[in-house]
C-alpha cells in the first residue's frame, strides 16, 4: 500500500470491497456515495488483440483498488501533432468502467444509468471532469456507470481483417459487464438505461439497432443524435485514405504494426483535408470527422432509423431530442459566425437540404433569414435536429414509445452568442459548469440560478425516466407532436421546429454512399 493510500484509509475515504466476476475491487467513499474507477470490462486491445472484438478481462488475485480512472483510448488531441492521448493515466488498459453508487448492497436493486460519451467518434474519455456523475447518482438515488470505448482508427476505421464498429462492440461488452456485475454494486440489471450525447447519442441509436445489444438495456436517452452513418463502401474508402497517410495498407496486419498512439495523426491529417474529397465522399467531407458508425450488414445491419421503423426497439422506452442552436458552437469556434456570405449559404443548402429542390424550399420556408441564419439552420437540421426528431418518429412507426425534447435555453458564456448550442446539455445534466465544454459555455457567468434550476430539472427528468419510463412530460405522437421545451420557463408544446420538420418529412437518413 502506498503512503497516499494509507492516508486515504486513515481519513476514512477507503470504501467497501465488491467482488466482480474477474476479482475484488475496493472503491472510495465520496460525498455520500461509493465510487469505483478504472475497473476493466475487457482485456487491453493491444498486441494480438489489436483491432479485435473485445474479450473478457483476465481475472486478478487479491483486491484491486479502484481509485483512479483507466487510461484514455488513443485519439486525436489538441496540439501540433494532434496525436497521443488526452491527460490521464498512461497504459493500454483503455477498456474500463467507473461506478457511482449510493450503496453497494446487492439487495438495493437500484436503477442503473450507463453514460456513453461523445467526441465525433474520434475523441473522448469517461474520466473527463465534465462526466463526474456524482450529482446524477446522488440526486436520483441510482447507480451510474461510465465507460471507455475505442475511438478513431482503433474503434471505427473500416479495415480488412477486423470487425466493423469495434467502438460499438466495446459498448456492448461494457453493457454485458453491467448485466453480470452490477447487482454487487447495488444495481438492477433489469432496469438499465443507456444515455449519451452527440457521438454518444449516435452510439445509443446504434445500440438500439444492433442485434448484439438486444436485451442489455430497457430504456435509452439520445441527446443530439448525429445523422451521418457510413455505408460500408464509403467507410472502406476513408480507411484506405487514412492508411495511405501512414504509408500502409488498410489492413489489421499493417496497422497493428504501428503504435496506436501514432495513428491518430493520420486520421487527423485526412480529417483536415476532407473537403478536397467532396466529389468522392459527398457531404461527409464537410463535417468534423472521418469516423462514424458503419452500416456493415453484420454488427450494424441497417441504420437506426430503418431498424426502429421496423420495430427493432419497440420494447425499449426512448427519450430523444436536440438543442435549438446546435451548429452555433462550431460557427463560433470556426470563426464563421457573422461572416457567412450568400454564396456560402447557397453551397450549404445545396449540399445538405433534402431532395433536389431542397435549397429553394429552405429559402421559401425562411424568407426573412440572412445567409448566416440559413447556413446555421441547414447545418443544425442535417447534423442533429432532424436525425433526433426522426429517431422518435421511427420509434413510433415501429410500435414503440418516445418522448421528445428541445433545449432552448441560451448558454450565458460569451454574452449569450452561443445560444442553445451543441453540448450545452452535458454540463447542465452533470452539473459540471466549470469543466470541459462547461468552461466555455458558462465562461464568466458561472452557475446562475436559472442554470441551477434547469440543471436540476434535467437530472430529475432523466433519473425519473430511468426509474419509471416517464420523464415528466407526455409521449410524442403524430397529431399533437408534444415536445418538452427546456428553457428558463419549461413548457410542453407542439414541436417548435415545425417548419424544418415539414422540409424533412419523409427523409430516411440513409447510410452515406461512396460517390464517383
Amino acid at each position: 500500500m502506498t503512503t497516499a493510500e494509507s492516508s486515504e484509509r486513515a481519513a476514512g475515504l477507503a470504501g467497501p470491497v465488491v467482488r466482480t466476476a474477474s476479482g475484488a475491487v475496493r472503491g472510495r467513499r465520496e460525498d455520500g456515495l461509493t465510487v469505483f474507477r478504472g475497473i476493466p470490462f475487457a482485456r487491453p486491445p493491444v498486441g494480438a488483440a489489436r483491432f479485435a472484438a473485445p474479450r473478457p478481462p483476465r481475472a486478478w488475485d487479491g483486491t484491486r483498488e479502484a481509485y483512479s480512472f483507466g487510461p484514455p483510448p488513443p485519439q486525436e488531441t489538441p496540439g501540433p501533432d494532434r496525436t497521443g492521448v488526452p491527460a490521464g493515466p498512461a497504459g493500454d488498459d483503455w477498456l474500463t468502467v467507473n461506478v457511482w453508487t449510493p450503496d453497494p448492497d446487492p439487495a438495493a436493486r437500484r436503477p442503473v444509468m450507463v453514460w456513453i460519451y461523445g467526441g465525433a467518434y474520434k475523441m473522448g474519455h469517461a474520466g473527463s471532469p465534465g462526466y463526474d456523475a456524482r450529482l446524477i447518482a446522488r440526486d436520483g438515488d441510482l447507480v451510474v456507470v461510465t465507460l471507455n470505448y475505442r475511438v478513431g482508427v482503433e474503434g471505427f476505421a473500416r479495415i480488412e481483417g477486423a470487425p466493423a464498429n469495434r467502438g460499438l462492440l466495446d459498448q456492448v461488452a461494457a453493457l454485458e459487464w453491467v448485466r453480470e456485475n452490477i447487482p454487487a454494486f447495488g444495481g438492477d440489471p433489469g432496469q438499465v438505461t443507456v444515455f449519451g450525447e452527440s457521438a454518444g447519442a449516435g452510439s445509443v441509436a446504434s445500440l438500439l439497432a444492433m442485434p448484439r445489444a438486444a436485451g442489455l438495456f430497457r430504456r435509452a436517452i439520445a441527446q443530439s443524435v448525429p445523422g451521418p452513418f457510413f455505408s460500408d463502401e464509403l467507410a472502406r474508402d476513408i480507411a484506405s485514405a487514412i492508411a495511405a497517410e501512414a504509408g500502409l495498407r488498410p489492413t489489421a496486419a499493417d496497422l497493428a504494426a504501428v503504435d496506436p498512439r501514432r495513428l491518430p495523426r493520420a486520421g487527423a491529417a485526412v480529417g483536415a483535408g476532407m473537403r478536397a474529397r467532396e466529389e468522392r465522399w459527398g457531404p461527409v467531407a464537410h463535417t468534423l470527422t472521418p469516423f462514424s458508425p458503419v452500416v456493415d450488414g453484420e454488427v450494424l445491419p441497417v441504420t437506426p432509423w430503418q431498424a426502429l421503423a421496423a420495430g427493432a426497439a419497440r420494447d425499449v422506452e426512448l427519450v430523444t431530442g436536440h438543442n435549438r442552436d446546435e451548429f452555433r458552437l462550431f460557427m463560433v469556434l470556426g470563426g464563421s459566425l457573422g461572416r457567412v456570405t450568400d454564396e456560402d449559404a447557397t453551397a450549404a443548402l445545396r449540399r445538405f437540404a433534402p431532395g433536389p429542390d431542397g435549397a429553394r424550399a429552405y429559402r421559401a420556408a425562411y424568407p426573412g433569414a440572412s445567409p448566416g441564419e440559413l447556413y446555421e439552420r441547414v447545418h443544425t437540421d442535417w447534423l442533429f435536429a432532424m436525425p433526433s426528431l426522426h429517431l422518435a418518429e421511427a420509434q413510433l412507426t415501429g410500435g414503440g414509445r418516445a418522448h421528445l425534447y428541445e433545449l432552448a435555453w441560451p448558454a450565458p458564456g460569451g454574452d449569450g452568442v452561443l445560444g442553445a448550442c451543441h453540448g450545452l446539455d452535458v454540463p447542465l445534466l452533470f452539473g459540471t459548469f466549470g469543466a470541459d465544454l462547461g468552461a466555455l459555455v458558462f465562461a464568466g457567468a458561472g452557475p446562475t440560478p436559472e442554470a441551477l434550476a434547469l440543471s436540476s430539472l434535467l437530472r430529475t427528468s432523466w433519473t425519473a425516466f430511468a426509474r419509471t419510463g416517464d420523464p415528466g412530460w407526455p409521449a410524442y405522437g403524430p397529431e399533437r407532436r408534444l415536445t418538452q421545451v427546456l428553457d428558463a420557463d419549461p413548457v410542453v408544446t407542439g414541436y417548435p421546429g415545425e417548419t424544418a420538420r415539414g422540409l424533412w418529412e419523409g427523409y430516411g437518413f440513409p447510410a452515406l454512399p461512396l460517390l464517383g
